[in-house]
């Protein structure tokens, strides 16, 4: 195994901008996170591959910011995999494309039953890649020898495979829809905070009452501060489980929430003082909160919409075979051809008059491709008047 050196001073880091700038064509980038042990998702290692310039491995603590290198490489294609993934602790550390290949999305384009780096190599380049520390704690220091290895893999292949799935992109017709997907993952903004995040507590569907749906906020919420300010994730400290289990059983001391046996984690009982002050603040509080989460903009989940708005659930149901066709022809999967979000918006409130033209802009309002749009207006357009006329040959029948 090939000893993998990581940067991790300033000198160091600037010597390899201008190896990496002296380089040539697109540059593959990964980053490793700690997720499921910090509470940050910012990166602990950045890995780099340019033909030309070889292998950088950065320590992104260390190093600070890397606006150098950003100049630097900016120009050229970025080659990432699952690039969604990677974007936000990229830009945190001043790493920002403005051109990119995703060899992940470029995977599920062209039909690939399975999508993950390791089998996309394996499929394109014969070369067994093992994925075995996805998930380890990268902010781990100094990082393992074997961890690097998989690291460097990481990027060393990606180029490789991303000529290739430019080249089957090609053949079959796919380049431009690739093209404008690639854009849209640049473009899209991070995800907005929720109003209320502790209603994602799991299992918070098993509280009953607006007061003890105020003692899971109160816990969730110190949890969430306690977890951000020693870095680390949440369900580390207290366990969604064990939360959950001490709302329900609502103990009338300090003493009986330490009795609780699913009461547990490593902070369970180091921190009692601040979960039981917690609960308190939830038993006392005047601010309770609605027993159910508002949301002006949320659709109704379709398996009601056939009692709440039949004509409705017939155009979504119309429009959702007439996309699986679609789907199948173009040999892209359902959820890329058109989000099923999109799908229910326009079938939820359909233009006054549905024609090919109506529906391309209400799907254009809802951020929709271009190619998108090309591929599926007309058919929905077609769908939704199809399931108008079924539905009223059925009202006039049973009339």
């Amino acid at each position: 195994m090939t000893e993998r050196h990581v940067i991790e001073s300033r000198d160091e880091y600037l010597d390899a901008v201008k190896i990496i700038a002296a380089g040539s064509g697109p540059i593959a980038v990964d980053a490793e996170r700690a997720s499921g042990y910090r509470y940050s998702q910012r990166a602990y290692l950045i890995q780099l591959y340019r033909r030309g310039a070889g292998l950088f491995l950065f320590d992104p603590p260390a190093v600070g910011r890397f606006d150098e290198l950003n100049e630097a490489i900016v120009p050229a294609e970025w080659v990432l995999h699952a690039a969604s993934q990677d974007l936000p602790c990229l830009r945190e550390v001043g790493l920002d494309p403005q051109r990119i290949f995703d060899t992940e999305l470029a995977a599920r384009l062209l039909g690939m039953p399975r999508v993950g780096l390791g089998t996309v190599v394996e499929e394109l380049l014969g070369i067994h890649l093992a994925k075995e520390h996805s998930a380890a704690d990268w902010s781990t220091r100094p990082l393992p020898d074997t961890w690097l290895e998989y690291a460097a893999l990481d990027v060393e292949l990606l180029v490789d495979v991303r000529d290739k799935l430019a080249a089957l992109l090609d053949d079959g017709g796919k380049r431009e829809i690739a093209s404008q997907e690639f854009q849209a993952t640049l473009a899209r903004q991070s995800k907005v905070q929720r109003k209320d995040p502790w209603r994602r507590l799991s299992g918070l569907n098993t509280v009953r009452g607006a007061r003890n749906l105020a003692v899971a906020r109160e816990l969730w919420m110190e949890r969430d501060a306690l977890a951000r300010e020693i870095d680390t994730a949440p369900g580390r400290l207290v366990p969604d489980s064990s939360l959950v289990a001490a709302v329900k059983a609502e103990p009338r001391t300090r003493s009986a929430l330490a009795a609780l046996r699913e009461f547990k984690g490593r902070a369970s009982r180091s921190e009692l003082p601040r979960w039981w002050a917690a609960i308190e603040r939830g038993r006392t509080t005047d601010e309770l909160p609605p027993v159910r989460a508002s949301s002006t903009d949320a659709l109704p989940p379709p398996r009601s919409w056939s009692e709440r708005n039949p004509e409705a659930d017939a155009r979504l149901k119309a429009a959702r075979q007439a996309i699986t066709e679609i789907s199948e022809e173009l040999a892209i999967p359902v959820e890329n051809l058109l989000t099923p979000e999109i799908l229910r918006r326009v079938a939820w409130n359909p233009p006054e008059s549905v024609t090919a033209e109506s529906v391309s802009d209400a799907l254009a309002s809802l951020s929709a491709r271009p190619w998108q749009i090309e591929a599926t207006a007309q058919s929905i357009a077609s769908a939704f008047v199809e399931s108008h006329q079924t539905l009223s040959e059925a009202q006039k029948a049973d009339s």
